[in-house]
């Protein structure tokens, strides 16, 4: 009988919090795709780890002890087959950066407020087929995309999309996912301008006034929101997306069409693919990457083709 050791790490605080209450219901789903597997031919066993400190390896490259990049590793060095993020898009580029480096497999449960990454690889928010997917499903090697210090598994943006994200960090907590995004925008709306931006991909530099610029290993990001339509976390190269020098109306009149990825027809948005993107602007603009705060414009980013061993559907 072949055996799969499942470490979980779980943020209680994911999912405003209901990530706590949902203890239950995610280990009776694991007790149910055990035996299962058992009548399969294979023996799992999974422990519960929660984090007790919030991580900032994204930003800092750094494993604060408590936090999901510490106890990922910590797995990792006890033999862990796989180790299942549960909770958000925050939870899941912590795990990974404890990851790179090693052998074992990243799995994402989504419990968290927009459960982007796990939209991007087909589990949408359905707890139930992640658990499935973290018993049964197939080890692969995915890409990760690198800031200066540390590595992310979604999306980087500098511009609107950073602001509207420490919106979103700072308040909005009675609103989930896409509500959240959209009240964040609105507000975001209100006195922003676009900024003269250089983008150097791969040594093709581009120059111009934008709103917005993501860099992105995945698809979508703001609970569901395909700023990156053909983002590929296997293809080796990041995705860059801008939007351009458009009014509030306008943005707001386009806006719609990211929820479809048909935005990237619109005549303001610019798309390009490289391996190193270098991005300069006429004044600092704020940088997030998986969430987390990156600092300010001056930036670079670099695909890491294969960094990691990830279980997919």
């Amino acid at each position: 009988m072949s055996l799969r050791r499942i470490a979980i790490i779980a943020n209680p605080l994911s999912g405003r919090g209901s990530n706590a209450r949902r203890r239950q219901e995610l280990l009776g789903l694991f007790d149910f795709f055990i035996q299962e597997a058992k009548s399969k031919g294979v023996d799992v066993q999974f422990e519960l780890f929660e984090t007790t400190a919030k991580g900032a390896s994204v930003a800092t490259g750094e494993a604060i002890p408590g936090s999901g990049s510490y106890l990922a590793r910590r797995a990792a060095e006890d033999g862990f087959d796989v180790v299942a993020a549960a909770g958000g898009d925050g939870t899941v580029g912590e795990v990974a950066n404890g990851l790179v480096g090693t052998s074992t497999a990243l799995a994402v449960l989504p419990m968290g407020t927009g459960n982007d990454f796990s939209r991007a690889v087909g589990l949408g928010t359905d707890l139930e087929a992640a658990v499935r997917c973290a018993v049964f499903g197939e080890i692969k090697w995915i890409d990760l995309g690198k800031g200066p210090k540390g590595f992310f598994i979604n999306i980087a943006g500098c511009g609107f999309d950073a602001v509207v994200a420490r919106e979103i960090n700072r308040g909005f907590k009675m609103l989930r996912g896409t509500a959240a995004y959209l009240a964040a925008v609105i507000k975001t709306l209100v006195g922003f301008k676009p900024v003269e931006i250089s983008i150097d991909v791969d040594g093709d530099v581009h120059q111009q006034k934008a709103m917005l610029c993501a860099v992105a290993n995945a698809r979508c990001y703001g609970g569901g929101m395909m700023v990156a339509p053909n983002a590929s976390w296997v293809d080796g190269l990041l995705d860059v997306v801008v939007v351009g020098d458009v009014s509030a109306l306008e943005f707001l009149r386009a806006f719609p069409r990211v929820f479809k990825g048909t935005h990237l027809s619109h005549p303001k948005v610019s798309s390009w693919r490289g391996k190193v993107i270098k991005i300069q602007s006429a004044e600092p603009l704020p940088v997030l990457a998986d969430g987390e705060d990156l600092g300010e414009t001056p930036i670079q980013f670099e695909i890491h083709p294969k960094c990691i061993k990830f279980v997919g559907p």
